[in-house]
């Protein structure tokens, strides 16, 4: 069986390397099984170079598009053409897919114009936010899907709720399957890797009980008002207890351009995922706009407060452990102090597992090995 992987962003490529890991582990035990992987370069910077590869022991793609830095309907398209040349090639089994990116889009319409069957890992998230270019890569990417991979129990009701499963283009109806989240998979695979980030001379050391933050979807970076409120609230904070904040280069620009004060706040340059694993298990508390992060802070027991107005995570959200406070600065600073003077026993129950444990990626493989 040959599977050829469709990635394009960072985090895409941690939870690939959970996946190609269990790829070679069924390959030992004799099975026929083969994996292909195009990386498209949606997201492309010096630190995906040969050595992150080594480093976080993923397997180097076969194929790198160099498709990055344009419009959404320029990126996706050629993305398609190129994919598409590489799938006719290749003759593979099955493309696979992860989560919402514009590369995940181009493979699964390359697999249905090619009638490829198509398995999409992180199926069924919803945010209910059509604004958002991953709502709409997502959604799409589950319809033409022969085998959906679900990381929760939400998702798969999410996917019933709008009339799932459909008959896909062999006759068969679409498979859905609660699998477990590979990012799990990963954190539990990569906590033995963890490294502290280097800190400049210039830069305070990071200290116990520290509060992790990051901010960098356009929603905050690119609103002038949401922005100001959600530095007043980490500065307000930050005057007790440290802050770290990797700062995202888009974030950077902006508070270049803005009379917002950052003065209470340790600013680190941006972090690879080891690091990013480090603060993690070492912080107290997280404060993100990112979807990965929620998640993650979850993995290591950690409360969040997410700096958004709806989030893909909502089983987060509902258990308590998980926040959305928009960008409001009094609702920011009210639910800090409502969490930090709260015992969050769910965190240290280990029957609350929202996110299976940590077989996902071996679920996933065995599920196509059976769909055969």
């Amino acid at each position: 069986m040959k599977i050829l992987t469709i990635l394009g962003a960072r985090p895409q490529f941690i939870k690939a390397g959970a996946v190609s890991r269990e790829i070679e582990r069924q390959k030992s035990q004799g099975k026929n099984l083969k994996e292909i992987i195009i990386h498209t370069g949606q997201h492309y910077d010096a630190n995906m170079s040969d050595i992150f590869f080594e480093e976080m022991k993923i397997q180097k793609p076969d194929y790198f598009l160099g498709i990055g830095g344009k419009s959404h309907g320029a990126m996706t398209g050629q993305m398609v053409e190129k994919i598409e040349e590489i799938a006719l090639k290749e003759k593979p089994d099955w493309i696979m897919v992860y989560g919402d990116t514009n590369s995940t889009l181009a493979g699964a319409i390359v697999a249905s114009k090619l009638h490829i069957k198509l398995a999409h890992i992180e199926a069924g998230l919803r945010s209910y936010n059509m604004k958002m270019p991953e709502e709409v890569n997502r959604i799409l990417t589950d319809r033409v899907s022969d085998i959906l991979f679900c990381p929760t129990d939400t998702a798969v009701k999410n996917l019933e709720k709008e009339g799932f499963p459909f008959i896909t283009a062999s006759g068969r109806k679409q498979r859905i399957v609660n699998v477990g989240d590979v990012m799990q998979d990963g954190a539990i695979y990569y906590k033995q890797f963890a490294k502290k980030p280097s800190i400049t001379n210039h830069q305070p050391p990071i200290t116990n009980n520290f509060i992790l933050c990051t901010i960098h979807r356009a929603e905050n970076t690119d609103n002038i008002d949401r922005l100001k409120e959600i530095f007043k609230a980490l500065e307000e904070i930050a005057k007790d207890t440290q802050i770290v904040l990797p700062l995202h280069p888009r974030t950077k620009q902006k508070l270049r351009q803005l009379p917002i004060s950052i003065k209470n706040i340790t600013i680190i340059e941006p972090v690879g995922y080891l690091e990013m694993i480090w603060l993690l298990d070492s912080c107290s508390f997280v404060i993100t706009d990112s979807g990965g992060l929620q998640k993650e802070a979850y993995f290591f027991k950690k409360p969040c407060i997410t700096l958004r107005d709806e989030t893909e995570w909502v089983e987060l959200v509902e258990i308590g452990v998980n926040v959305l406070v928009g960008a409001d600065k009094d609702k920011i600073l009210k639910t800090y102090n409502q969490l930090i003077n709260t015992n969050v026993s769910i965190l240290n129950n280990q029957s609350a597992n929202l996110y299976g444990d940590g077989k996902a990626s071996k679920n996933i493989i065995e599920e196509l090995i059976e769909y055969e």
